[in-house]
């Protein structure tokens, strides 16, 4: 699934092709995604203008000039396309610009979704009310984690993961952070210190910039817009790796499931 940096890096890349362009023409090709396509969508985004470009979450955001915001997540699968020579059987949502540009949604395994919201009420909007800080603005602290985490016995790795608590933040980021902050995954969230919190939310906003940086990680289906690939998986010191040499003290590096998801960390360098 795309996470915070592949979300990210895909708006950069749609906002050079859609802000402050009029979408001259807007089509749906199937009915729904994970969800139906809002009923009004067509009529709306016809002939708006984009106004701005943004990101919640792991959710893209294209505001246009009639109070309205196209909200979308891409799922399992889903990438934009700018510009294809030719429309694929899985490009279920297609914008064309007065200038002449074709951005597609090409989503084969249909698990994403397109919502339209008022921009005026994005923060109450359900998915989004309950959100926690972004992890690259100032809302994230060590005071924040640790209020967050008091008296709680799950580990890390889960807390970290609920949208609740930090939004945006996804499983291969999570690995990351955790190993360059050299902490367990499995250590009970309420027993973390506040040393080793002051060292993960710095290692969470760099692991993220970086991957940003890198357009991302491509492990299956992710492209950037413009079709490259993300290459921040080359710089994996965990996730992926088990049985790896870690790069820090060379033990081998370990996975383990939690919370049905898998989790990569070094047991010799995370205490």
């Amino acid at each position: 699934m795309p996470e915070l940096p592949e979300v990210e890096t895909t708006v950069r890349g749609l906002a050079r092709f859609l802000e402050g362009e009029t979408l001259a023409r807007v089509a749906t090709r199937r009915a729904d995604l994970r969800r139906p396509f809002p009923p009004d969508l067509v009529q709306v985004l016809t002939g708006a203008r984009v106004t701005g470009m943004g990101r919640r979450a792991k959710y893209g955001l294209i505001h246009v000039d009639r109070g309205q915001t196209m909200v979308f997540h891409l799922g399992m699968s889903g990438r934009w396309r700018i510009d294809p020579e030719d429309l694929e059987k899985h490009d279920h949502l297609v914008l064309e610009t007065g200038s002449g540009h074709r951005l597609a949604l090409c989503d084969p395994r249909r698990f994403g979704s397109v919502d339209l919201v008022e921009t005026a009420a994005l923060d109450q909007w359900p998915a989004f009310a309950a959100l926690g800080p972004e992890p690259l603005s100032p809302a994230l602290t060590p005071a924040h984690l640790a209020a967050s985490f008091a008296g709680r016995l799950a580990a890390i790795k889960l807390l970290l993961l609920d949208q609740r608590v930090v939004a945006g933040l996804g499983n291969i980021y999570v690995c990351e952070a955790l190993f360059r902050a050299r902490i367990d995954p499995e250590k009970p969230g309420g027993k973390v210190s506040p040393a080793a919190l002051r060292k993960l939310v710095p290692q969470i906003k760099a692991v993220l910039e970086e991957a940003i940086a890198a357009g991302g990680s491509t492990l299956r289906d992710y492209a950037q817009p413009d079709g490259q690939l993300g290459y921040f998986a080359k710089a994996f010191d965990v996730y992926g790796r088990e049985g790896e040499a870690c790069r820090s003290c060379g033990g081998p590096v370990r996975r383990i499931v939690q919370g049905g998801r898998s989790t990569w960390s070094c047991p010799r360098c995370q205490k």
